[in-house]
């Protein structure tokens, strides 16, 4: 084949350090529109973005050269940056992150699980979440992931 394709989706999950609820109502949109430019100038797409006071998920497709790591280190590092500049002087991520893969065919329940996050925490924690994904994705839960 003389050319390369790649079709990589990508459910990402992280939180805010110590899982404090800094992410404000008013500005999250700011902040999902600033981690999908982010995304767009490393040749990567956001597809949507959703969360709450505490946590973000991405679902995007990233680029056939791009890796994981390096794409949630550059948006963490450059969307805490703006923040504590425009938005929230004492903002920080946690240190680690979840990174699931999400076939084209389940690209639409995931949207929908991302779009609903905000009824989704109205009956659920973020540890009850995640455990749930883990279990769901055959990981084995350290208990250290949930410490704060």
């Amino acid at each position: 084949m003389p050319s390369s394709y790649a079709a990589l989706y990508y459910h990402l999950v992280w939180s805010t350090k110590l899982r404090a609820p800094l992410i404000q109502s008013e500005w999250k949109d700011r902040l999902y529109a600033y981690m999908g430019g982010i995304l767009r100038e490393r040749g990567s797409k956001l597809l949507i973005a959703g969360g709450v006071e505490d946590h973000v998920h991405l679902l995007c497709s990233l680029g056939r050269e791009d890796s994981i790591r390096d794409t949630v280190q550059t948006i963490k590092t450059n969307s805490s940056k703006w923040l504590r500049s425009e938005l929230s002087p004492n903002f920080h991520w946690q240190d680690g992150y979840g990174a699931f893969t999400v076939s084209p065919s389940a690209l639409a329940a995931v949207e929908r699980y991302i779009r609903n996050q905000v009824e989704h925490h109205r009956t659920h924690t973020f540890e009850e979440e995640i455990r749930a994904i883990f279990k769901a994705c055959g990981i084995e839960c350290d208990p250290q992931f949930f410490e704060r």
